[in-house]
């Protein structure tokens, strides 16, 4: 951890070293493409290809007869997602890409939340035993949403799904019209402010996309940090047993409360995900 003298590191010093991530190296700007966050990216991929998994394995053991809790806990979310995409997305066609992308995305976000309901100190203390004998550095960050890269990432990856449907619906010529003479008019003169609009619109979308489910998931992990502070600051005291029982209220309480915030976050990511899809089918 951050402190080797024996007396263990201090709230502050435990409280950076959780945020730091596993990088090939130190970022040297505030954005620095060069710079993988190894912890991040592992953890982002192993809980895709476990949604994945369960998904085929949903498909793979579906019957037409009464189904068991798994197929059905599945099949009520494909009619959710399926019925949200038809709301929004008015294309059969699109819809053919566009529904599993957003049963997809809910998935694949929601076991990426998920990660934040494990203790604190459960993985990160395992790698702090790995570590050394790897020679890596001893950092591990588990909560893949609360690292600002992934979910910039795909809400970039949405952005691109979206211009690719508005190229594919409107033809390139014509979404290029739209660019410049919507949303003030198709007089020559509001072809530059028409574009920066649109330019403005198609950033503050991508950007407000990562930033909510990073920001929710990054305060939801520091919560969690800060009461597993309250359980390391027991002692046989009064002062010290009642830390630890607050340490245990508080953390069961928020654990409880983050189920839903965990679920909501996964939930607001796909529909907006369908929404900024079906804007991309919209005429101006």
């Amino acid at each position: 951890m951050a402190a080797e003298s024996g007396t263990g590191p201090t709230a502050g010093e435990y409280i950076v070293h959780h945020l730091g991530f596993l990088q090939n190296r130190k970022p040297n700007n505030v954005v620095d493409f060069g710079v993988f966050n190894f912890d991040s990216l592992f953890w982002a991929i192993l809980l895709g290809v476990l949604g994945c998994f369960l998904l085929w394995r949903a498909a793979r053991k579906a019957t037409s007869g009464v189904p068991g809790r798994f197929q059905a806990a599945v099949e009520i979310l494909v009619e959710m997602v399926d019925s949200q995409a038809r709301g929004i997305v008015h294309n059969a066609e699109s819809r053919k890409f566009v529904a599993p992308l957003a049963l997809t995305v809910f998935v694949w976000i929601f076991l990426m939340n998920a990660m934040d309901l494990l203790p604190v100190d459960l993985i990160p203390q395992i790698w702090h035993g790995v570590a050394p004998v790897v020679g890596a550095p001893d950092y591990m960050r588990v909560v893949p949403t609360a690292d600002l890269s992934i979910t910039m990432g795909l809400s970039v990856a949405v952005l691109l799904v979206c211009l690719y449907y508005n190229v594919k619906i409107k033809g390139l010529g014509g979404w290029v019209h739209e660019l410049f003479t919507a949303p003030f008019g198709s007089h020559p003169l509001l072809w530059p402010f028409n574009f920066l609009m649109q330019v403005i619109e198609f950033v503050a979308k991508t950007v407000s996309h990562g930033m909510r489910l990073f920001g929710n998931m990054y305060a939801g992990e520091l919560i969690f940090m800060l009461i597993a502070l309250l359980g390391g600051a027991w002692t046989l005291s009064a002062t010290g047993i009642g830390l630890a029982l607050l340490h245990i209220v508080a953390g069961s309480a928020w654990a409880i409360f983050h189920i839903l915030i965990i679920t909501l976050q996964a939930f607001v990511f796909m529909m907006l995900t369908l929404v900024y899809v079906g804007q991309a089918h919209d005429a101006h």
